[in-house]
């Protein structure tokens, strides 16, 4: 019975790529890469022959028979086309299925975009939220920026270059004129880093034309700065706890959070609201 590796991939830099990718990448039965095209260069500069087939998100729920019938004969490793695989990419319904099928699997650590840019923002790092890619809408977008505009909880957000102006925008409108990390194309030829306010990134990134890809990590609310809820605000909040299904633990934690309330005074109004 084989084992599924997710393995982490250079998100630039070829030299990032660890000797224990290259080696379990060499080892594997099969590849199930999101670009094969993309992953078929990378296999190549480090003269890496395995099997190869593709996994991404219009494919990923019809291949993961084949990929399970694999893993029964052989260890499978699962790459996306840069960084660590479930991130942001195809590979938690992998995931999910094997551990049901009650394989083994294992991570291969290595290159992540948003730890890169976390560790490196000069913003804090003991707790932080990651969100992944902002909507496209930008209705939508300020709608998911809203939600976590509370937390104190440094924000870490994926954007595309054509996108990137709107939703700094975007983002100064909602939170606003807090400190911020852009970081563009790291470890590539042209790697930037901006640190400042969101105001001074627009017109940084307004007066030439942006490329390459982008991660934004934003500082979090400051405790001083907190608006508490009102008790109605926070009882409606714990109706729809409730009514999720969710314990008074899970919305004590949550909420107290969110709401400048103390977690004793939010469990207590969990349970009187039962």
């Amino acid at each position: 019975m084989g084992i599924l590796y997710l393995v982490a991939t250079p998100i630039g830099n070829l030299e990032d790529m660890s000797p224990r990718a290259v080696r379990i990448l060499r080892e594997a039965a099969l590849i199930a890469a999101e670009d094969t095209r993309h992953t078929g260069s990378l296999l190549k500069h480090f003269e890496i022959q395995s099997p190869l087939t593709s996994y991404f998100e219009h494919n990923k729920i019809q291949k993961l028979d084949r990929i399970l019938e694999a893993l029964a004969d052989g260890d499978v490793a699962l790459v996306s086309d840069a960084g660590t695989p479930a991130i942001n990419d195809p590979g938690y319904e992998l995931v999910q299925a094997a551990l049901a099928a009650g394989f083994d699997v294992r991570p291969v650590p290595g290159p992540s975009a948003p730890i890169s840019a976390l560790t490196v923002s000069g913003l804090p790092t003991d707790s932080f939220v990651y969100l992944g890619y902002l909507p496209h809408k930008a209705s939508d977008r300020r709608k998911v920026i809203g939600e976590v505009s509370n937390l104190t909880y440094t924000l870490v957000f994926l954007e595309t270059p054509h996108r990137i102006v709107d939703a700094l925008e975007d983002i100064l409108s909602v939170l606003g004129d807090r400190r911020i990390c852009v970081a563009r194309e790291m470890t590539k030829l042209y790697e930037e880093y901006w640190r400042g306010p969101v105001s001074g990134a627009i017109e940084h990134f307004k007066s030439k034309e942006p490329r390459g890809e982008f991660t934004l990590v934003i500082e979090g609310k400051k405790t001083e700065d907190r608006v508490q809820w009102t008790r109605e605000e926070l009882l409606e909040a714990i109706k729809k706890g409730l009514q999720a299904g969710k314990s008074a633990k899970e919305i004590s934690a949550e909420l107290a959070e969110l709401s400048g309330w103390n977690k004793k005074e939010v469990y207590a109004l969990v349970n009187s609201s039962k």
